[in-house]
């Protein structure tokens, strides 16, 4: 069993309280995030028995009820939402009994890979995830600015890991031009058209968010750990709900797509096969009531044939372009850097590097005639073109294509 003491709480919490991230320092505070890291650490994503134990009793008394310390009485003396049967608390008691001896080390690892904790006491949590109800995270680990969470406007662009060059290449004009208009970018961090969304977000200067199936401080997929670590540097964050040193299992990837079709506005699957597990992050926003969008494809694709499902059998928005996704989120379609006067610069931009030398992005600015703001955007645009080279300190080059 775990230590549920006065003085093991205050162990277990003090590193993060301390900062006063939430709010007032007393032991009912202390016993609610206490409760809710173990909780994360014993139940499984998504575990709407859990759910619904911790929203009738607190997270405190229903880990009392699991510790055996509190009274083992009918649903109705319990307080237990109705329709939750003796049968399924003893089930979920059976799950999670077995590891609460581990528990209380969750807290100890997020510390050490500087992970920050949010549960829905904290101001910075996305309120958003309320809508899963009994299924929404007992107690999320970011990495990152967890603010990017709760960014005014969010869209998830979604699809396969094994993506063309086609659905990379949409992903990639969808994600920088939304990103660009103040839009941030929600995705899985996985390869395919996950990763080109990330990126092309990131090459603007945008906000994106990655959610994960494992603990935040293991890089899944490993091809994409330097990936993950822009996104955290960036000012955007990578989440999950299962606690750090969590494998990312076949469950947790389902479970995890609930969080990014509830953490955005709107979903948009960019490409997908007829089995795609992106159409399962189409189903939760489908659940939730969240605007639905799809790319189509060709005809002959079977890489778009979910796609293609999508739009005939869940009445799923055509998307086609930046605007399209606008008009799913319900905002303005004000210029962006892709119309023609951001082509425009790119051409300038573009002529004003060298293939032979690195250029600072200020002597670019002062040969293409355009402020330092507008030519980083171009750079990124012809970043994602392949037409561009950055150097890493701030240099830029022509690629030579």
């Amino acid at each position: 069993m775990i230590d549920l003491s006065a003085a093991a709480v205050r162990r277990r919490t003090d590193f993060w309280l301390s900062h006063g991230e939430w709010g007032a320092d007393d032991a009912d505070v202390r016993d609610d995030l206490d409760a809710r890291m173990i909780w994360s650490a014993i139940s499984e994503p998504g575990d709407r028995v859990a759910g619904a134990l911790v929203a009738a009793c607190g997270a405190r008394r229903a880990l009392d009820v699991v510790h055996g310390t509190s009274l083992r009485a009918s649903p109705a003396r319990r307080g237990l939402p109705e329709g939750l049967s003796e049968k399924e608390l003893s089930e979920g008691i059976a799950r999670w009994t077995p590891r609460l001896a581990q528990a209380g080390e969750a807290a100890g690892a997020a510390r050490r890979a500087g992970v920050l904790p949010l549960t829905p006491g904290h101001r910075r949590w996305p309120r958003r995830l309320d809508a899963l109800g009994f299924h929404a995270p007992l107690c999320l680990w970011v990495r990152g600015d967890p603010r990017a969470l709760s960014s005014a406007v969010s869209v998830a662009l979604v699809g396969a890991r094994a993506a063309t060059a086609y659905g990379e290449h949409v992903a990639a004009e969808l994600s920088a031009e939304l990103a660009s208009r103040g839009i941030a970018v929600v995705s899985g961090a996985a390869y395919g058209i996950d990763g080109a969304a990330h990126r092309a977000a990131l090459a603007v200067g945008g906000t994106t968010t990655a959610w994960m199936a494992g603990g935040v401080d293991r890089a899944y997929p490993a091809g994409h750990r330097t990936l993950l670590e822009r996104i955290v540097s960036s000012g955007g964050a990578v989440a999950s709900d299962v606690p750090c040193g969590s494998a990312p299992t076949k469950w947790r990837f389902l479970a995890r797509n609930r969080l990014i079709a509830a953490s955005s506005d709107a979903t948009v699957v960019v490409e997908a096969g007829w089995r795609s597990g992106s159409l399962n992050t189409a189903g939760h926003a489908a659940e939730l009531g969240r605007p639905l969008g799809a790319v189509p494809g060709p005809v002959t694709s079977a890489a778009s044939a979910g796609c293609h499902r999508l739009l005939r059998e869940y009445d799923a928005h055509c998307v086609t372009g930046s605007d399209d996704v606008c008009e799913l989120l319900g905002v303005a379609t004000p210029p962006t850097l892709f119309d023609d006067a951001g082509h425009a610069d790119s051409t300038r931009v573009a002529d004003a590097l060298s293939v032979r030398s690195d250029r600072q992005v200020a002597e670019i600015a002062q040969t293409a005639a355009l402020s330092e703001e507008a030519t980083r955007a171009a750079l990124g645009l012809l970043a994602l073109e392949g037409r561009a080279v950055g150097s890493g300190d701030g240099r830029w080059r022509a690629s030579g294509r």
